[in-house]
C-alpha cells in the first residue's frame, strides 16, 4: 500500500475489500490517505476484481488447456491487454461505488 500511495500521491484512494482474514488483521498497515472499504460476506457481485476475474475467464482461458504456466501468463497477459476500457469501466463503475464518491 505505500507503493500505491506513493505511485498516487495526490489521488483519493479506496481499496475495496473482501472478508478475508489479511483484510482485517491488526498487522494490517494502512497508510495515510488510503481508505479501506470492506464488503459484505459472500457478495462475490460487489467486488469489483471477481467481476474482472470472471471476464477473464470468459474472454482468454475458457475450454483451454495450457502446457506450461508460462502459457497461462501469456495468455493472461494478452486477455489483460484486449479488455477495452469500456469493458473495464462497466465492470468496475458500480453505481454503489460511484456513490462513495459523489
Amino acid at each position: 500500500m505505500n507503493q500505491l500511495r506513493s505511485t498516487f500521491p495526490d489521488d483519493i484512494i479506496v481499496l475495496i475489500c473482501d472478508g478475508a482474514a489479511w483484510h482485517k488483521s491488526v498487522a494490517l498497515k494502512v497508510p495515510a490517505g488510503i481508505s479501506i472499504l470492506h464488503i459484505p460476506p459472500y457478495t462475490p457481485e460487489m467486488n469489483p476484481i471477481e467481476q474482472i476475474w470472471r471476464e477473464l475467464r470468459t474472454q482468454g482461458f475458457r475450454n483451454e488447456v495450457f502446457a506450461t504456466l508460462e502459457k497461462v501468463v501469456d495468455r493472461l497477459c494478452e486477455t489483460i491487454n484486449h479488455l477495452s476500457r469500456y469493458t473495464i469501466m462497466s465492470i468496475t463503475q458500480r453505481k454503489w461505488i460511484m456513490d462513495i464518491f459523489i
